[in-house]
């Protein structure tokens, strides 16, 4: 894609440097609007996931892969999202991510049957993983030192608003049902601010050199990569509702084999002199291993406990998709706050701010589980606000200081291999918990049909059933949490990103 224009600044003859130029500030609002759109995505979809088995048909095991067909293409793609900016130029990569993530949303709100709904959920995360390492990026290229922590200060709320508010602007879309789309307007509203960030990006942002031009792509990664991942996923969706064949244990057996396969890839192209994707010195420290694991239980407990609390609620006891926002509404609004928290805390407690949130989130995981096995089929939004906001707060602590304590033990050569990584198993992670945690809650989850006599009941112990193993996992991460660096990676406060650190 050519991004240049008559009107563009002239290119900076610096890679990786365009502070100063003009236009900047309006540029950088096609950054955020690219971000607002991938977290919003992210999302959404589990608040309209039974309105879309209502419209489309499918089966459970559908509205698990509408969730994890985003995150797991999201996990395999982030391995060189990064790398395609540095060779390609930011700005150009950014534009051709939000041009392909716009038509794959517009796929999705077309879509006229699951497979291909599924199929535009992983172009939508291809997509978006090529976008987002840009918009962390190119803040550090565009502005000045000074400038960029005001940068990170616009960004790091309108996250957190975006976070808030998404859920509750998805449940409003689908009851306003605006020219008969229903759930499909929460995919067609990309169309509108991807045009217009495209065209403010395109105009505004400066382009700057690529910064690595004779890099070249480890494609054979990749593909390694992607196969392994899609061997361990696949099963874990799909099993229950096969019954389990052989075939499907095959696959979660070949897998494992498959990702070492990958490793032993990786340690072969760094001993060549050629770039991984994966640094594998990283893999030598004890820290950063046991901190991809508390990445991986941490994202799992969240992942899977989000798209099932909103299952629950709509097949289970009937809310709306609107009233069901608005229940689950209070663990954004306790996140929004606690992640403020972290931050602050952050640089004082070390690792030990990760525990209190584990706690925290615990707790109202628990009060979850209390309120579903108290008040049954007839509790109601105001008796799960408490341990909403509660847990919510508790998950909001971990997203800040996560990256920057894991990245601890890390050596600072290493800082680009190893955050790059862990953005990809974050979203691993949430694929695992959707596809495990989901799993389980359909199990439980009678068979019937929504109002049958026995149902409800069956969806109140699948719900009590998933907060169960949803609280084992956070006990595992607070666990795994004591092999993590004491204090957090220290960095420039110019280079810091709290967004960077909280996106998942």
């Amino acid at each position: 894609m050519d991004t240049t224009n008559d009107h563009a600044p002239a290119r900076s003859d610096t890679p990786g440097s365009a502070a100063g130029l003009p236009g900047r500030w309006i540029g950088y609002t096609a950054v955020l609007a690219a971000s607002v759109m991938d977290l919003l995505d992210s999302t959404i979809a589990n608040v309209a996931a039974p309105s879309i088995r209502t419209s489309l048909g499918g089966s459970y095991a559908d509205l698990q892969w509408i969730a994890a067909s985003y995150t797991l293409a999201m996990a395999v793609a982030l391995l060189i999202g990064g790398r395609l900016g540095d060779m390609f130029g930011r700005k150009r990569v950014l534009l051709t991510g939000m041009a392909g993530f716009v038509v794959g949303s517009m796929v999705c709100a077309a879509s006229q049957s699951p497979s291909m709904l599924i199929t535009a959920r992983l172009v939508q995360g291809a997509f978006g993983a090529v976008m987002i390492p840009q918009c962390f990026a190119i803040p550090r290229e565009i502005f000045s030192p000074q400038e960029v922590k005001k940068a990170w200060g616009i960004f790091g709320p309108m996250m957190g608003l975006s976070a808030v508010l998404g859920p509750v602007v998805a449940g409003l879309l689908i009851h306003a049902d605006l020219f008969g789309s229903g759930w499909r307007m929460i995919f067609g509203i990309n169309l509108p601010i991807g045009l217009a960030a495209l065209t403010v990006g395109w105009r505004f942002l400066p382009p700057v050199r690529p910064a690595a031009r004779d890099v070249r792509l480890d494609a054979v990664g990749v593909l390694l990569a992607g196969g392994g991942a899609f061997l361990l996923v696949f099963p874990l969706v799909q099993g229950r509702e096969l019954g389990w064949p052989a075939w499907t244990l095959a696959m979660l057996g070949v897998s494992l084999p498959v990702l070492g396969l990958f490793a032993l890839h990786q340690v072969r192209r760094s001993r060549a002199g050629l770039s991984p994707l994966v640094e594998p010195s990283v893999f030598r420290k004890r820290s950063y291993v046991s901190g991809v694991a508390f990445a991986i239980a941490f994202t799992a407990s969240m992942g899977g406990m989000i798209l099932t609390l909103g299952v629950f609620l709509q097949v289970g006891l009937g809310y709306t998709a609107l009233h069901s926002a608005l229940a689950t509404a209070p663990w954004a609004v306790g996140a929004f706050f606690g992640s403020a928290a972290g931050g602050i805390f952050m640089g004082r407690l070390g690792r030990r701010v990760l525990h209190i949130g584990l706690v925290l989130m615990g707790a109202g995981v628990l009060g979850l589980y209390a309120v579903f096995q108290t008040a049954g089929s007839d509790l109601t939004a105001w008796q799960l606000a408490a341990p909403l906001v509660v847990g919510g707060a508790g998950m909001g602590m971990i997203f800040v200081p996560l990256f920057d304590i894991i990245l601890g033990g890390v050596e600072p050569h290493e800082i680009g291999s190893a955050s790059g990584t862990l953005q990809a198993v974050q979203q691993l992670g949430m694929t695992l918990g959707i596809a495990v945690l989901g799993t389980i809650f359909f199990n439980v989850l009678s068979s019937g049909a929504p109002g049958a006599p026995g149902y409800t009941s069956s969806a109140v112990d699948a719900a009590s059933t998933t907060s169960l193993c949803t609280g084992g996992l956070i006990a595992l991460a607070f666990l795994l949490g004591f092999f993590l660096p004491r204090a957090a990676h220290s960095e420039p406060d110019s280079a810091k990103s709290p967004a960077e650190l909280a996106t998942v």
